[in-house]
């Protein structure tokens, strides 16, 4: 599909990327939204806790929506989304990866940008509690990764009512989006995301003593260390690399077989250059990429709104779809 050239400018008040990230972020509020949770348990005895808006009368589609890392569903880049499309007549299920609900999960493991397992037992759940229609996916940032990586996977299990993808802010190349992340300008995103998980680390370690080797915590300065150290092992995989590799969503877009959106803003501080899979989207059917110039990550901020450019977008992109 054609690049998509797109119209969104932002505030003149967000002068630089990190503003752009980090308001949105800090001081947004988002009200009116009052979720149903229901918890899904699962067959390796752990748990996700699914959060919904219904409708009193059922409606033929749903969004599924993934938050980022460390994000769950309160938070105000999900619920403005859910928000969205809830009022325009979908019905919304936002979920949290392992861990990320407000209670700790059972399992030593956590999650990843690749663990497309979850979001299947999600959508088979969904499926089979109100058997919508329509299921589009909606990604932010490492739910994005999740949702375009579940789209394009060989999966014969693959939910056959999914009709579509949105995502925005997604790095579709870990490897690269860990490195940009050690850059000198990218110190607070780094730091704070691996206090998080290693606070994370810490509930595990006293949940499960000795299970887990945390002799390297306090030397781990970057996600290399942390996914090499932690996440490749509690995951299953044999090696840093091979992670990488099984959790790059940019090596499945490929196999994508339903209109799929990505937006990922070109000055976004998180992203490598890797992350624009400009060739792909020239030749790729169902697969259309917009890079608005400023946006920031998971920002798109708009003066006056409630909403964000992003989510007014994936709404667009929705009705589009359907």
């Amino acid at each position: 599909m054609p690049i998509i050239r797109s119209d969104y400018k932002k505030p003149f008040y967000l002068f630089n990327s990190h503003l752009e990230t980090i308001i949105p972020s800090a001081l947004r509020k988002v009200d009116g939204v009052n979720y149903d949770r229901q918890r899904l348990e699962l067959d390796d005895g752990d748990f996700l806790d699914l959060d919904f808006l219904l409708h009193d009368q059922r409606k033929d589609s749903i969004l599924v929506i993934s938050h980022g890392l460390e994000g769950s569903s309160d938070r105000p880049y999900v619920m403005g989304l859910a928000k969205l499309f809830f009022e325009n007549g979908f019905d919304v299920c936002a979920w949290n990866c392992r861990s990320c609900s407000g209670e700790i999960n059972r399992l030593p493991r956590l999650y990843h940008h690749g663990d497309t397992d979850d979001l299947h037992y999600v959508l088979a759940e969904v499926q089979r509690l109100y058997n919508h229609k329509n299921i589009i996916l909606a990604g932010l940032s490492m739910g994005g990764a999740m949702s375009l990586k579940y789209a394009g996977e060989d999966r014969e299990e693959k939910i056959k009512s999914l009709k579509g993808v949105i995502a925005y802010s997604v790095p579709t190349d870990l490897r690269g989006s860990s490195l940009t992340l050690n850059e000198k300008g990218n110190g607070f995103y780094r730091k704070r995301f691996l206090n998080k998980l290693k606070n994370k680390l810490l509930l595990k370690k006293d949940q499960f003593d000795g299970l887990i080797d945390f002799s390297k915590i306090d030397e781990i300065k970057n996600f290399q260390d942390f996914d090499a150290h932690y996440t490749a092992n509690i995951s299953g995989f044999n090696s840093v690399d091979e992670f990488y590799e099984n959790a790059s969503c940019g090596n499945f877009i490929e196999g994508i077989k339903v209109p799929s959106l990505l937006v990922n803003a070109k000055n976004d501080p998180i992203l490598s250059d890797s992350c624009y899979p400009y060739k792909l989207a020239e030749s790729h059917q169902y697969f259309f990429l917009e890079t608005p110039k400023t946006g920031g990550h998971v920002g798109f901020m708009q003066r006056g709104d409630e909403y964000t450019w992003s989510e007014r977008r994936a709404l667009k992109f929705a009705r589009e779809i359907l």
